[in-house]
């Protein structure tokens, strides 16, 4: 417990800095985060990120993640951003034959998928960020009182398992938990927030964010127990690896970013 406290207090007082100041440092320091991720991922599934197709689905993941504020640095060159995804695409089938299939269309999709799930869910941080800092602490604090919330209801009052397939320890009413503190997030930042959202609408979306947060929990859970891992990584001591800590914000950073475009 001592280390997993440490490890939280070291990696707040570096990353909450980067997130109030925003700007170029914090895409910098999320196109770090995001590349890590993506190694976790791979190397859960056996393939090296030190590699050709591994270079390929780093391109890939950086292009995914380009903000869109400077799209027009890249478009100057005559291709929109699906484009250049298209073409790394063909790039990955045109190795798999010059591999003669080692590098089979299965491991293809693996890290297709692998780069736009890690892509996408970092893209909508610089996005959601790019709103506003409080539209960023909102989505942090919805995780945070949501797994809070459903690890403390759970040891108290936990019954019914939610999923033991994927997540054992997991319970309905610690999931309801979750959603409950998500709710006093809301309320709260109804109250003393500048979002430009109504009460009943936060509400709504912590109630969304929460279970898509729990969503996005379960399905790291899934492959994990997939690939026969407990941890996607070690960098962070007593917390496991990047995904690990960001696995319910690649769910909810999306979903918030499309909500406030309504």
């Amino acid at each position: 417990m001592k280390q997993r406290i440490l490890t939280a207090v070291i990696a707040a007082a570096i990353f909450i800095p980067f997130v109030i100041y925003g700007k170029i440092p914090f895409i910098l320091l999320t196109y770090l985060m995001a590349t890590i991720a993506l190694y976790e991922l791979l190397k859960m599934g056996k393939q090296s990120i030190f590699s050709i197709q591994g270079v390929l689905s780093v391109l890939l993941l950086w292009v995914v993640l380009w903000p869109d504020k400077y799209i027009h640095t890249i478009e100057r060159f005559g291709f929109e951003k699906l484009e250049y995804i298209f073409v790394i695409t063909l790039l990955y089938l045109s190795y798999s034959v010059l591999t003669k299939n080692a590098f089979t269309f299965e491991k293809i999709g693996f890290h297709v998928i692998s780069s736009l799930y890690v892509g996408m869910g970092f893209h909508y941080f610089i996005e959601v960020r790019s709103i506003g800092l409080t539209y960023v602490f909102y989505a942090l604090l919805i995780i945070w009182a949501t797994d809070s919330g459903a690890y403390f209801v759970g040891r108290a009052l936990g019954k019914n398992k939610l999923w033991p397939e994927i997540s054992p320890n997991k319970t309905v009413e610690g999931a309801l938990g979750g959603i409950i503190c998500a709710l006093i997030v809301a309320i709260l930042f109804s109250v003393f927030s500048n979002m430009d959202l109504s009460t009943i609408k936060l509400l709504v979306i912590a109630v969304i964010l929460s279970i898509f947060g729990q969503i996005g929990d379960l399905a790291e859970s899934a492959y994990k127990r997939h690939f026969g891992v407990k941890d996607s990584g070690n960098i962070l001591p007593g917390h496991g690896g990047i995904l690990d800590r960001f696995d319910s914000l690649l769910f909810v950073l999306p979903l918030l970013y499309f909500f406030n475009q309504l």
